[in-house]
């Protein structure tokens, strides 16, 4: 089930979304929040096979991220080798973790605000795991597909400067912009992805930068969950960003984003983004 969000800013509406059309879910869910993830998707399946669900065209529509604003964004850095070394770093022996807040959430082709001054911002094509129920303390990386409701494509948006240079040792200064989490434009409930093996691209200018495979993540999708689990609890609804794969700005060979530009990633079965850097 591929599940959406439809409309202005601010007043999304939860809707299925089917090749030419999408089902309306406001009669079922007010949102796709942490409460409708972990208790409604078998209802909503139902409704939807059962034609009970009203239709609403795609024409015109605006897709919001999929999912409503989470209580917190996880994020996992240097979790491709590659990436690591074109980072300048050894690959990391546990889990680099660093936090966006919530309020970065943005749709998948929404204009990207460049920070004022900004000369080093940067894109990173990521899987995105979308928590489905609580996790906290889990005994194995087996018990982590129980806690997962879907995936989403994400563009882990990063500004080198603030990172890098002025962070204090605080990767988060240069990943909570505005705009910064561009979510979408689906998620494809657990049931219909294999996490393990998922093709991964960027393009700035149509010009390719990122192609890579989360068959080569250090850090697969359920040992991730489980260790996270080990420090913090995952609520449902959550947002658990996976780790970028190599061929991004900070490597030296492409330049960073400038206004103007125009960003597109894309993850195999999830979907693709557009985002104009303005």
């Amino acid at each position: 089930m591929h599940l959406a969000r439809i409309g202005a800013p601010g007043a999304e509406r939860p809707v299925i979304a089917r090749s030419d059309h999408f089902l309306d879910l406001s009669g079922l869910t007010t949102d796709i929040d942490g409460a409708f993830l972990e208790n409604g998707l078998a209802a909503a399946r139902a409704a939807a096979d059962a034609g009970e669900l009203p239709r609403i065209e795609r024409a015109g529509q605006r897709l919001g991220a999929p999912i409503a604003r989470p209580s917190a964004i996880v994020c996992v850095g240097m979790n491709y080798a590659a990436h690591a070394a074109e980072s300048g770093s050894a690959p990391p022996e546990d889990l680099v973790v660093f936090l966006k807040t919530p309020n970065t959430l943005a749709g998948p082709d929404d204009d990207v605000p460049l920070p004022p001054g900004s000369t080093k911002t940067d894109w990173e094509v990521e899987l995105g795991v979308v928590i489905g129920r609580r996790a906290s303390y889990l005994a194995s990386p087996a018990e982590s597909r129980a806690h997962i409701a879907g995936y989403v494509v994400a563009n882990d948006l990063s500004e080198r400067e603030w990172q890098l240079e002025r962070s204090g040792g605080q990767w988060s200064k240069g990943k909570a912009f505005p705009g910064f989490s561009p979510v979408g434009p689906h998620l494809v409930t657990a049931d219909e992805v294999d996490p393990a093996s998922l093709r991964l691209r960027s393009f700035v200018n149509a010009e390719p930068r990122q192609d890579s495979s989360t068959a080569d993540l250090i850090f697969g999708v359920d040992e991730i969950v489980y260790r996270l689990s080990q420090f913090l609890a995952l609520e449902a609804g959550d947002l658990v960003l996976t780790g970028t794969p190599e061929g991004v700005a900070l490597s030296g060979r492409f330049p960073y984003l400038a206004s103007g530009d125009v960003v597109e990633v894309e993850i195999e079965g999830l979907g693709s983004q557009r985002q104009v850097i303005a």
